[in-house]
């Protein structure tokens, strides 16, 4: 089998004018970066106001292992598959961060046959969005050290400063440094510290805002520090949101790109799932609703986590409602869960994980079992799509099929996607379409008015099966601070492992009646929520012992080898 890049490399890649062109994008909307990507400018909407939406499917999956459960394979698949039975389709993803793809993951962009071309620019720089963040932010942290040091009638409290630097790359000893160190000419010294770029408020909000006058307004709202008497200081305070509406301008506008089948994508905003509500771009998702009859997105991680955000968060924001959910599962995960085997990346696969287990897939099968019950939480219809392995055997799919339907699932399907393209995903993709047409009464988790801890409470435990939460007292202190400023009505965006329900990475399976700690709540004004800290999180990421990046390079050709 070839890898991944290779099969990629190998494929016919048309000029991405054609590909707009057979989605409906008139030319004059495009701004090319080479002939296989553009950008595709918003005011296109005005143009497509009076057409209707097409169905919205959103990608979600059970708690996966730390090698990935195939969501973006079998997002990227069922696009493909959607496209074979004859319906026009859209696929919305994000572009993913090059801490992960040069660390612990590779690349992102699909795999085997289901996949986004070119695969090289959409792990890479693609158009440059997660730079023009990165440089934003930082811009921002400059004015803010600037405006401390030499505007004393803002009254800032250095000690308050909360808006970190950021880098695209995974780097654990930037987590937490000094700055400042050199004398007064060179500033103050402070502790301070470095965040990946995708977990930067900035990310959050380019993926939220509805428009460029939108995005100046989101940042201008971000809290960055206090006074001494304890009031909020904005962006908008020190006067760096022009400057960075100046720098973001043209990330507004989605990227265009194709599957290894011709289908469209738009690729646009990376924010994580564990941290920030791990989402596509609603402009990229309003864009496609009006050119394709179904429109396939995906949310990162679980559907306690990436599925819970878009319903709440992002939803909550555009005004869009999602007519079918799908969970992706694998065998190996599911056994995984019965807490019979581990599964540690960079190490070879326990054997028992290829070897015929029902009684392990059974145990383990209460994951998705909650993760179909958490989709039904929002009146969405569930399909559960089973990323058959080599190893997997009949007797094992049909035990999943049994467990997925009997815990509620509207329909389950095999899905092949990786090793078949499209024509494996043609069960999927029709089971689905049929799930798109069915009853729905969609509906949110809490309502943004509720007190903090009440919508809190209300996620760990419906969604996460908590028993009760404990607040720590940094966490007490934020809560009272929050709602003495007037934020307390915004949604919340748990920040909490992606590995188990709860916020223990080794709880698998299903835990229950835990307690899950709250350790801080931090604000994101601009992008319009609060996030509780469960447990231990990092919103910078570190290396593994062998970072991918270690097996990439340039052949004699100039061609990229190694990326995945």
């Amino acid at each position: 089998m070839l890898s991944d890049l290779e099969i990629a490399q190998k494929a016919k890649i048309k000029h991405i004018k054609e590909i707009a062109e057979k989605s409906g994008i008139d030319e004059k909307y495009l701004e090319l970066y080479g002939n296989y990507k553009a950008k595709v400018r918003t005011d296109i909407l005005e143009t497509l106001k009076d057409k209707p939406d097409g169905k919205y499917i959103d990608i979600t999956a059970i708690t996966p292992t730390p090698l990935g459960e195939g969501k973006t394979v079998t997002t990227i698949g069922l696009s493909q598959s959607i496209g074979q039975i004859g319906k026009k389709v859209f696929t919305c993803i994000r572009q993913p961060s090059l801490g992960p793809v040069f660390g612990i993951k590779g690349g992102a962009a699909g795999g085997g046959y289901s996949q986004v071309i070119p695969m090289e620019d959409f792990n890479l720089h693609l158009t440059g969005d997660v730079h023009a963040v990165g440089i934003a932010h930082n811009l921002l942290s400059a004015f803010v050290d600037n405006c401390a040091l030499k505007k004393r009638e803002l009254n800032i409290n250095p000690g308050s400063i909360t808006w970190r630097r950021v880098l695209d790359v995974s780097d654990r000893f930037l987590r937490n440094i000094v700055i400042g160190l050199g004398g007064p000419e060179n500033g103050f010294p402070r502790e301070t510290g470095f965040d990946i770029t995708v977990a930067s408020e900035v990310m959050a909000i380019l993926a939220l805002a509805t428009d460029l006058k939108d995005l100046r307004k989101r940042l201008s709202k971000m809290i960055v520090a206090e006074t001494y008497d304890g009031k909020p200081i904005t962006a908008e305070d020190i006067k760096g949101t022009g400057a960075m509406a100046v720098l973001l301008k043209d990330t507004i506008n989605p990227n265009l790109m194709q599957t290894l089948e011709y289908t469209p994508v738009f690729v646009h905003a990376g924010p994580f799932a564990n941290i920030a509500h791990g989402n596509n771009s609603i402009i990229a998702d309003k864009i496609a609703l009006k050119l394709a009859d179904y429109v396939v997105t995906e949310s990162g991680f679980g559907a306690d986590c990436g599925m819970e955000k878009f319903m709440d968060i992002k939803c909550r924001t555009s005004g869009l409602k999602p007519d079918c959910v799908v969970i992706v599962c694998s065998i190996r995960a599911l056994k995984m869960h019965s807490g019979k085997f581990r599964i540690v990346p960079g190490k070879p696969l326990d054997k028992g994980l290829t070897q015929e287990n029902i009684q392990a897939i059974k145990e383990g099968g209460v994951n998705l079992e909650k993760q179909i019950e958490n989709a039904k939480l929002f009146g969405i219809p569930v399909v559960v799509a089973v990323n058959k392995f080599t190893t997997d055997t009949e007797k094992e799919i049909e035990t999943v099929k049994e467990i997925a339907l009997n815990a509620g699932a509207d329909d389950v399907a095999t899905s092949q996607v990786w090793e078949n393209g499209g024509k494996g995903g043609i069960e999927l993709a029709e089971k689905v379409v049929r799930a798109c047409d069915k009853p729905k009464n969609f509906k949110f988790l809490y309502e943004t008015d509720w007190p903090i801890k009440k919508k809190i409470e209300t996620i760990a435990t419906k969604v996460y099966g908590a028993g009760k939460v404990q607040y720590l007292p940094l966490a007490e202190l934020k809560i009272k601070r929050y709602t003495r400023w007037g934020y307390d009505k915004m949604p919340i965006c748990m920040a909490k492992t992606h590995l188990s329900l709860s916020h223990d990475p080794e709880l698998k399976g299903r835990p229950q009646g835990f307690t899950l700690p709250i350790r801080d709540i931090r604000i994101s004004a601009g992008a319009g929520f609060l996030y509780p800290l469960c447990g231990e999180m990092k919103t910078m990421p570190g290396l593994p012992s062998e970072p991918a990046g270690n097996n990439m390079d340039i052949d004699d050709e100039g061609k990229v080898v190694g990326l995945f």
